[in-house]
């Protein structure tokens, strides 16, 4: 799998959380530019767990509802008169 990518301006609502967050917990600001290095190195260092995680969520679900399925199924079975 290559690297993950996100639409532009999803990457400029998450630049912009980032200049924000800076500014109001660390007293700190940066620019866009800035923000937005800081968020590609985020995610690509650390993107792919968070990533990880929701397909084990999904797969989770996913196992769920087959389990469901599975048990309607049975429900279906006719026994022998």
């Amino acid at each position: 799998m290559g690297q993950l990518k996100l639409e532009v301006d999803v990457k400029d609502r998450m630049s912009k959380k980032i200049q924000e967050y800076l500014l109001r917990e660390l007293d700190f600001e940066i620019g866009s530019f800035d923000a937005q290095f800081l968020l590609e190195f985020f995610s690509e260092h650390m993107g792919c767990n968070y990533y990880n995680q929701g397909l084990k969520d999904a797969l989770g679900l996913i196992e769920g509802k087959v389990e469901e399925f599975s048990e309607l199924i049975y429900q279906l079975e006719k026994e022998e008169p």
